[in-house]
């Protein structure tokens, strides 16, 4: 559909673009990304004929759009620029209809019923149709971009032009818009190339993104490929953190501001508050934390973590809502907090300090013999212990995953080597396990078995559950 070879070209003395070549096939949803400067604009002005390029070729539909009239093009092509003061009083459905103007013959351009549907069907597709006898001056920034999308639409075109097309829209509408222009390049083979500044809209909707920086090519790939974090970081010259979307095969780069020193700091027994009914760690910020319980299972940022103490015949149906109206009554806030309810007894629980160069950790197990806590269904729960990781370290998500195994394989053994494994409440599971992370500190890579902290788990671990059995056993004398 379209296609550059070694373009290169700007304004009178500033050549912007250098040696800029790739090219689009016909129903391509298109990104262009890069800093302010890298020459986005420019780009997209040179595709639509808007200015001129010195060396190469850009060729539209296999021809030179230079061997195109003015007409030709415009039924080939629409626009959308980045939305300016408007200096005339045009209603919208008079703007939306400029858009058929290429389609128009005759020296009186006569407006016809096609002229007409299409302009109708594009206003309620881009949902101007209700004030589409307003004044364009009268409507906001974001409605007023939508109208200008329509008078694009209503050209009917084969290639889009896009510049910033969300900039002045909420979210609804720019998932809308692009929910719209994606289904428009699967069933009408459209082809959409716009300029992106939210690079995870960009990775969330397009085929393949282009990369510019200082007016050159850095690379013409896939969105998975072309938003690498180490090549974002330098082309941005800011840190970010490339992460997979939770329901899509997208990837999507987080923004990571400087943090306040004080939260680099060891969490210890000082945050641990031990009730008859319940023990708390109240961590002085929030804790990255990867957790296989109820409330606030999965990974999450939570200041919070609260081990509620039940009785074993106490009925186990709806654990979350049951959970969340007792954080309410004692004042924590479910939104903020991990919890999960046990059996064991919470002055039965054991906790340790290990402190290593560079990083710590805070080991707080419960672990209790008796027997089996049943739902009204018959299910068992795994209720009778639990295990809080608490580090002071920037952690890699391979590291938490591996921290998580660590805890999880050495209770076990340790329950199983203390006659507990078999014969009570686990059947073999160890109970709810939470890993928790400062984020700050010593960079902690992947875990692998003879790493210190992983070490360090498996000691912790392996002390703290001996230690909580022999404390729940003497209760039971």
């Amino acid at each position: 559909m379209l296609k550059l070879e070694n373009v290169s070209g700007g304004y009178p003395g500033n050549p912007v673009l250098k040696h800029v070549s790739f090219a689009v096939q016909k129903g391509e949803l298109f990104g262009i990304l890069g800093p302010n400067g890298s020459g986005k604009t420019t780009l997209l002005k040179m595709l639509s004929g808007i200015l001129p390029y010195q060396k190469g070729s850009i060729l539209v539909k296999d021809r030179s759009i230079r061997h195109y009239t003015a007409k030709e093009l415009a039924q080939l092509m629409a626009v959308l620029p980045q939305i300016s003061p408007q200096n005339f009083s045009y209603t919208v459905k008079e703007v939306v209809a400029l858009g058929r103007y290429p389609h128009q013959k005759g020296l009186l351009h006569a407006w016809g019923e096609e002229d007409e549907a299409v302009i109708q069907r594009v206003m309620k597709q881009t949902h101007v149709k209700a004030f589409e006898n307003h004044s364009i001056r009268e409507l906001s920034g974001g409605e007023q971009q939508r109208v200008y999308l329509a008078q694009a639409l209503a050209q009917e075109p084969e290639l889009l032009l896009l510049d910033e097309p969300t900039n002045h829209l909420d979210l609804s509408y720019q998932k809308g818009l692009f929910d719209l222009l994606k289904q428009w390049t699967v069933q009408k083979k459209l082809t959409v190339i716009s300029i992106f500044h939210d690079l995870n809209l960009a990775g969330l909707y397009c085929d393949r993104l282009l990369l510019l920086q200082n007016g050159e090519v850095q690379v013409d790939a896939r969105p998975d490929e072309v938003l690498k974090e180490a090549r974002v970081k330098n082309v941005y010259r800011t840190e970010v953190k490339k992460m997979p979307h939770p329901k899509v095969p997208a990837p999507q780069m987080l923004l990571l501001p400087e943090r306040d020193s004080s939260e680099d700091r060891v969490l210890d027994a000082t945050f641990l508050d031990i009730q008859e009914e319940w023990i708390a760690y109240q961590a002085p910020f929030q804790l990255r934390t990867l957790y296989s319980g109820v409330m606030g299972a999965g990974t999450g940022w939570y200041r919070s973590f609260v081990n509620r103490h039940v009785n074993q015949d106490e009925p186990r149906d709806d654990l979350e809502k049951v959970m969340a109206l007792f954080l309410h009554k004692n004042g924590f806030e479910p939104s903020d907090t991990v919890g999960v309810m046990s059996s064991a007894f919470p002055e039965d629980v054991s906790c340790h300090l290990y402190k290593r160069d560079g990083f710590s950790l805070f080991v707080v197990v419960t672990a209790a013999a008796g027997s089996a806590v049943k739902a009204s269904g018959g299910e068992e729960h795994a209720l009778s212990g639990t295990t809080w990781l608490f580090i002071h370290g920037e952690l890699s998500e391979e590291a938490f995953i591996q921290s998580m195994i660590t805890a999880t394989e050495t209770k076990v053994n340790a329950l199983r080597d203390s006659g507990v494994m078999g014969k009570t409440a686990i059947e073999g599971r160890p109970g709810h396990v939470l890993v928790a992370a400062t984020q700050k500190g010593k960079k902690i890579g992947l875990t692998g078995p003879v790493t210190p902290l992983v070490k360090l788990i498996s000691q912790g671990v392996e002390a703290c559950t001996r230690e909580a059995l022999q404390k729940s056993r003497r209760r039971e004398v």
